[in-house]
């Protein structure tokens, strides 16, 4: 499972968001508006991207 990658883009802003939030979308990589990083599909990176979802879009 973990040779495929995702694809996470920040949609909305991190401002008001709870530092838990804040700290699973900096651990993706991820920092500013806008941006795309890829990450591997790993059950670590699917627990910090459900911390966030509503602020990711994923591919």
């Amino acid at each position: 499972m973990a040779d495929k990658d995702i694809t996470v883009k920040l949609k909305k802003s991190l401002i008001g968001s709870k530092d838990y939030q804040k700290q699973s979308v900096k651990g993706l990589g991820l920092s500013k508006l806008g941006q795309v990083v890829s990450v591997q599909d790993t059950p670590e990176n699917r627990g910090m991207i459900n911390k966030a979802i509503h602020l990711l879009e994923v591919n």
